[in-house]
């Protein structure tokens, strides 16, 4: 299983995390988060990570320019859509040679119509818990609910992860599962990840038998 470590902010917290080897980091370009990485975050840093980790910046309801800025000044390799982004959006972007995650929040069901036109602009999907908050509301919706999942775009699971759940994680099988978000249950504050919590759940999550497929970005493709 792939892992993604998200929201991210501080330097030094950064390059401890990366040293991990988790497979994407993410950055938070959303200012009502409080993980947002404000106007501190130096590109430089980010473009002298291993070109093994996947950048990707996160992003809610931001104009393409925008985003397509911070992708040039950050040197992201993906961005994550976590608003209300359309299908028309995601293909600008990818027009772009930009990666595409698109993040869906999910309540007490998924309506998998919704999904379909998003499909052919899409390189992953991200699927985080319904909640106040676009994301990072540290809570866990029904995994069973993608037991009926059949598109071709494979997904991460977000919402609620914590070093707990490892082994029920190391052995779970979804159809399109491609790997887990992990954010605030390994803070020790907003933004600032336990590298030691971290080292011990990746420990046990890469001890599962790999599925066989390789990360794939438009912008590296």
């Amino acid at each position: 299983m792939h892992i993604k470590v998200c929201g991210m902010k501080y330097a030094e917290n950064i390059q401890e995390v990366a040293g991990l080897e988790p497979d994407l980091i993410g950055f938070i370009f959303y200012s009502k988060s409080k993980r947002f990485v404000g106007q501190e975050l130096e590109g430089e840093l980010l473009r002298s990570l291993p070109p093994t980790l996947c950048k990707v910046g996160v992003f809610v309801n931001e104009s393409t320019p925008e985003i397509l800025r911070r992708v040039a000044c950050y040197g992201l390799d993906l961005v994550q859509l976590h608003g209300d982004e359309t299908p028309a959006q995601c293909a600008e972007l990818r027009a772009a040679d930009v990666g595409v995650i698109k993040a869906f929040a999910v309540g007490e069901a998924v309506d998998f119509a919704v999904l379909e036109p998003y499909v052919p602009h899409c390189d992953y999907f991200l699927f985080d818990t319904l909640g106040p908050q676009p994301g990072g509301n540290g809570t866990r919706f029904d995994w069973e609910l993608l037991r009926r999942y059949d598109l071709p775009v494979p997904y991460l699971l977000a919402g609620g992860i914590g070093p707990e759940q490892a082994q029920e994680l190391a052995q779970l099988t979804l159809p399109g599962l491609y790997g887990f978000d992990l954010n605030s249950h390994f803070e020790t504050a907003p933004g600032r990840k336990d590298p030691v919590r971290l080292q011990a759940f990746l420990t046990q999550l890469r001890t599962r038998p790999a599925a066989g497929n390789s990360l794939r970005t438009s912008s590296l493709s």
